[in-house]
């Protein structure tokens, strides 16, 4: 079964539905067989962020310099990386960024958030792109569907993420690193804590991916 908008974890065809317009959408995990078209991607937008290479939240994220693609790519290689990819055909259009506090530990508003930790927990979701001439399509929504379909397929837990309560002001999807709140609360996270000014900590239960028919 995989999740879906609805009951958590069902058919994809429930979220399919309900998004008709994405439905040239695929979701694939990020892999060495996917990392050509992820680096394509980020290649066309001068590395992301400033040369991100969507390495900032990794433990040697704070490192800066040329070789950050390098590393990138040898984590993913080293199943040391992961991400949900948005396709379109054969081209990647953004990713939502999911791993383990240890694959991903360097959030932001980290002391707030170790002030007032209790449990650390399995998973963390962290980082979205999407591709500036498809941004406005949805594309963030399909790459948390994806991310929680492999986190489901990858043992499930608890999910946590920290994105931004924007409320009612205009904010730039450029800075919106980690999406709005608004996102996750569709798909049924719940807010924990506030950690800065506008964000929170959100949390999430995923079931592992089981077989049979959804309730």
């Amino acid at each position: 079964m995989k999740y879906s908008l609805r009951t958590g974890l069902c058919d994809p065809e429930d979220f399919w539905s309900a998004f008709r317009d994405m439905s040239t959408f695929s979701v694939k995990p990020l892999d060495a067989t996917t990392w050509e078209a992820f680096a394509r991607l980020v290649e066309r937008h001068n590395g992301v962020w400033g040369g991100c290479w969507c390495m900032e939240f990794h433990p040697e994220g704070n490192v800066r310099g040329s070789d950050r693609r390098q590393k990138k790519e040898c984590r993913v290689r080293e199943n040391r990386a992961h991400a949900a990819l948005v396709f379109q055909g054969e081209d990647c259009l953004g990713w939502c960024q999911f791993g383990s506090p240890g694959e991903l530990s360097r959030i932001k508003h980290l002391r707030n958030y170790s002030a007032g930790l209790i449990k650390l927990p399995d998973w963390r979701i962290t980082c979205f792109f999407v591709d500036r001439a498809h941004r406005g399509e949805g594309v963030a929504e399909v790459a948390l569907v994806g991310a929680l379909n492999e986190i489901a397929r990858l043992g499930g837990g608890v999910v946590e993420s920290y994105p931004e309560d924007v409320g009612s002001r205009k904010v730039s999807s450029s800075f919106l690193h980690n999406s709005s709140i608004s996102l996750f609360e569709r798909h049924g996270f719940q807010r924990v804590r506030q950690i800065g000014k506008n964000h929170w900590v959100v949390a999430k239960s995923v079931p592992a991916e089981l077989l049979g028919d959804s309730q």
